[in-house]
């Protein structure tokens, strides 16, 4: 756009608030995307970009899939909305039932979402019910952890540990405490894959139930890999310890897979992966592919049968969303699952993730590059930040790797990777090979 002439109603940038951006900075030299097909994104001005982050975490599919494009033709087509309270639709059901198939255990109920961020809203609300309904509504306090990011509810913020999130919005929810993170470069730096050491780093929540007492924690909520604060592998038996001290003291464990789910670690879900049940596990992005916004709460059988008391007559849980289960995004879900499996996507990336591995961990040693994680289809590379300007060196990797046709994604000074799921190792050896050459000119 000009910035000499008056902007049109149909292109002015200023009207758009845009999220999590420097909005006066992009509006001086927006990047624009207008497609997208399988790896790659067109810009406005018709370059191909190929995308490492799945867009947002969320495209684990890649863009636009043919079997997820038509059911979204056809379901708007054919019925755009259905109220979820007092009503269904089929597809609805069908969803819930395919995804319950799909979890470990017995996580088999599914409430629907239409965002991570509301997923872990609900997931919170539905341990402080669920104690409550048990008698135990003493039960009320929220463990997060340090680093940990739960989307941008204020529960979410509240029982989250990245500072930037809230310090804007005031105290957000009280009661709430957090374990250390699972991170210290002294120790794990270039590590490949989980760390061999901190596993004892869960023994701090035995500290907090000490401060706290049993009786007054309802639930600990963790991304079992802390992805959007710059992947943070959790080592070796930490969450195997973690779970195993919230069975003796009777407290909710929640894992937020909003990221983890859905393949990116080779697994349906990184309960898989690890081989640890949770009580209540949040999802969103890839059950959709990205398609649609939708997201999702997975509870165990007896979290949900502890609800289903009293006369049939009641509501059991006064709580949903106008788009829980919308039609549209059931549809996507279901076509997404059916392209998972059909293409073989989660084995898929199971195969590549050690070339992965080998592909990220050769950029040791390259100007600024002071550590490197992986696991699965998931990698960051932390920079040294530039003395004064923190955050400043990463984005301007971020600015070079997109002019140079790669997408990447930073947070702070580390630049987080997660590719779709149909990324081939040319494809790796191109986004690997890009950001190499970006590190090495800043040198």
């Amino acid at each position: 756009m000009d910035h000499t002439e008056t902007p049109s109603p149909t292109n002015n940038l200023e009207a758009f608030w845009m999220p999590f951006t420097m909005n006066r900075q992009f509006k001086k030299a927006p990047r624009m995307l207008v497609a997208a097909k399988d790896m790659y994104y067109t810009t406005q001005d018709g370059r191909s970009v190929l995308d490492g982050t799945a867009g947002l975490w969320c495209c684990n599919a890649g863009h636009g899939r043919p079997k997820i494009v038509e059911a979204v033709q056809r379901q708007v087509a054919e019925l755009d909305y259905a109220p979820a309270f007092q009503m269904g639709h089929p597809k609805a059901f069908e969803l819930a039932s395919r995804l319950a198939a799909m979890l470990p255990g017995d996580l088999n109920h599914v409430f629907f979402t239409n965002s991570g961020s509301e997923a872990v809203d609900t997931a919170l609300k539905i341990a402080l019910a669920y104690h409550r309904a048990r008698g135990e509504g003493s039960r009320q306090r929220l463990i997060g952890r340090e680093r940990g990011y739960h989307g941008v509810g204020f529960g979410g913020i509240s029982v989250g540990g990245i500072s930037s999130n809230r310090k804007q919005f005031g105290m957000a929810l009280g009661g709430v405490d957090h374990l250390a993170a699972t991170y210290d470069r002294s120790q794990q730096a270039f590590s490949r894959g989980q760390p061999a050491w901190g596993a004892h780093l869960a023994d701090e929540l035995e500290r907090i139930v000490a401060l706290h007492d049993a009786s007054t924690i309802a639930a600990v909520i963790v991304e079992p890999v802390a992805c959007s604060t710059g992947v943070l592998v959790p080592p070796k038996a930490y969450l195997e310890r973690l779970r195993a001290i919230c069975d003796r003291h009777g407290i909710l464990l929640i894992f937020d897979e909003v990221i983890c789910g859905f393949g990116r670690l080779g697994t349906p879900f990184a309960a898989d992966y690890f081989g640890v049940q949770p009580d209540l596990m949040t999802v969103a992005k890839g059950i959709t592919n990205g398609v649609i916004p939708m997201g999702a709460v997975f509870a165990r059988q007896k979290i949900y049968d502890a609800f289903m008391q009293g006369p049939e007559g009641t509501i059991e849980l006064f709580h949903g969303y106008t788009y829980s289960g919308h039609p549209v995004a059931c549809a996507a879900a279901l076509a997404t699952l059916d392209t998972y499996r059909e293409e073989g996507l989660f084995e898929r990336a199971a195969a590549l993730a050690p070339y992965w591995e080998d592909a990220i961990h050769s950029l040791k040693g390259l100007p600024h590059v002071v550590d490197i994680r992986n696991l699965g289809l998931i990698g960051a590379i932390e920079l040294d930040p530039l003395p004064g300007a923190p955050t400043r060196r990463a984005f301007e990797a971020f600015l070079a790797c997109y002019e140079r046709g790669v997408m990447i994604r930073t947070t702070g000074d580390i630049i987080a990777l997660s590719p779709p799921l149909i990324i081939d190792k040319t494809q790796i050896d191109h986004l690997f090979g890009t950001i190499a050459d970006v590190l090495k000119a800043q040198a």
